[in-house]
Parts: structure tokens; sequence; C-alpha cells
């Protein structure tokens, strides 16, 4: 099983970007899904979650972010609007994968990172 993140980038204040996280290999379900973020000397916090029900965010991102998932492509997007300065992190996208081999098995994986700067 393997994610892998994308759409970081620079931005200036008050521009907005997208995520993106796609999961690859042998999935049988996706559970739970977030995204989380490490700005330099600080430590990794969540960001916004997902799994069946309705999805929480951190409260410094209420309003600003959206997040969503598509589970017939097993992938994860983090809309981000509004960015400001502090949003300038490692972006990173988790999932607690239930996959098959040979028996089945559960699973906490971490996409890569994307690199997200806002800045003018």
């Amino acid at each position: 099983v393997q994610l892998q993140a994308s759409g970081g980038g620079l931005v200036q204040p008050g521009g907005s970007l997208r995520l993106s996280c796609a999961a690859s290999g042998s999935i049988f379900r996706l559970n739970v899904m977030g995204w989380y973020r490490q700005a330099p000397g600080k430590e990794r916090e969540l960001v916004a979650a997902i799994s069946g029900g309705s999805p929480r965010y951190a409260d410094s991102v209420k309003g600003r972010f959206t997040v969503s998932r598509d589970n017939a492509k097993n992938t994860l997007h983090l809309q981000m609007n509004s960015l400001k300065p502090e949003d300038t992190a490692v972006y990173y996208c988790n999932a607690g994968v239930s996959y098959y081999n040979g028996g089945y098995y559960y699973g906490d994986y971490w996409g890569q990172g994307t690199l997200v700067t806002v800045s003018s």
C-alpha cells in the first residue's frame, strides 16, 4: 500500500491550493483518512480528518480548508483557501487501510509529504 501526495507549491497570502493524495495497492477499504502538517521546528499536527461521518478540522483552519474523499478512486483532497503564512508546512496524508495480503490486515500509512509555502 502506498500513499502519494501532490499539489503543494508556493502561493501568496490569501491564495488557494488543492492537495491530493492517491492510495494504491491491495486495498480492501480505506478507513479514516486525514491531512497533517509539520512546520519547521514544530511538531506534526492534525489539519483535517474524514471517515464515514462529518469531517473534523483543526481550529486554525476551520472555515478555510475543506477535506473530501473519493472512495471509488481511493483519493483524498484538501482544498485550502485564504492561505496564511502560518500555513507554511510540509503536508502529509495519512490513512488507516484494510488490505489483503494472503489474509486481511490493517495498517496505518503515510504519504511522502508535499511542501506548501505561503509567502509574498
